[in-house]
């Protein structure tokens, strides 16, 4: 008799009071623990994605984690009626990079930590992933100098086409960083694709400029996921 009132006291529709206090404070710490987050990632990761528009998802990630776990943990039914809302949300954003991934997971722990009131577990612990981060970030690799990122693809042809060392030394020219993803050359000659940074639309005419003085029939197309507009 005892256990069965034992399970329906568990079952119990009553909900326990949040104290508002802790979870503003538990809310401020994990926004400020989310926006380091967010600045390692865009420091250094080696994503080709825009990572500051990527990193601006941590804080309301790890945010809104902490005020679910914050509600469902003082009530069995609310935590089993997650589980059923949950069941019927589908994540369907592609995830193109794994670390992208594993920034997420750590924003998700982040709220998951706070929301559970272990704060000093999970500001340790997010402290030391984060110097770990850094301590294996390779030098010169994904650090944000303020360029936004897109993929040139550049077709040069006929007799007075352009060669690609004069071509890659005019996007040095111009670009914070360039790397080359796929060159093709033939008999009309050549075809080849760069990931580059640029810091905005006047870094981008100047380097469209010098690219057609090279070959004024040059055929040039920039392309961002998030959209030129996303320039600043």
């Amino acid at each position: 008799m005892d256990s069965l009132m034992n399970a329906q006291d568990l079952l119990s529709t009553q909900v326990l009071e949040v104290p508002v206090l802790d979870l503003l404070f538990n809310l401020l710490l994990a926004a400020l623990l989310s926006s380091l987050v967010a600045e390692a990632f865009v420091r250094w990761g080696e994503v080709l994605s825009n990572r500051r528009a990527f990193a601006r998802n941590f804080a309301p990630i790890a945010l809104t984690t902490t005020l679910i776990i914050t509600v469902v943990k003082s009530s069995l039914a609310l935590s089993l009626g997650l589980v059923g809302a949950l069941s019927i949300i589908r994540f369907r954003t592609a995830i193109k990079d794994p670390q992208e991934l594993a920034f997420l997971f750590l924003a998700i722990s982040i709220g998951l930590g706070f929301g559970a009131d272990q704060r000093l577990v999970t500001t340790l612990s997010a402290l030391v992933i984060l110097g770990i981060i850094g301590l294996r970030a390779r030098p010169g690799r994904g650090v944000d100098r303020g360029g936004e990122n897109l993929y040139l693809n550049l077709a040069s042809r006929g007799p007075g086409g352009a060669d690609l060392p004069a071509i890659a030394a005019a996007l040095a020219r111009h670009c914070v960083e360039v790397d080359l993803k796929r060159f093709d050359a033939s008999g009309d000659g050549i075809e080849a694709a760069f990931l580059v940074s640029l810091t905005g639309l006047d870094g981008l005419d100047a380097c469209r400029a010098e690219l057609q003085g090279l070959d004024p029939a040059m055929r040039l197309v920039f392309v961002d996921q998030e959209g030129l507009g996303g320039l600043d």
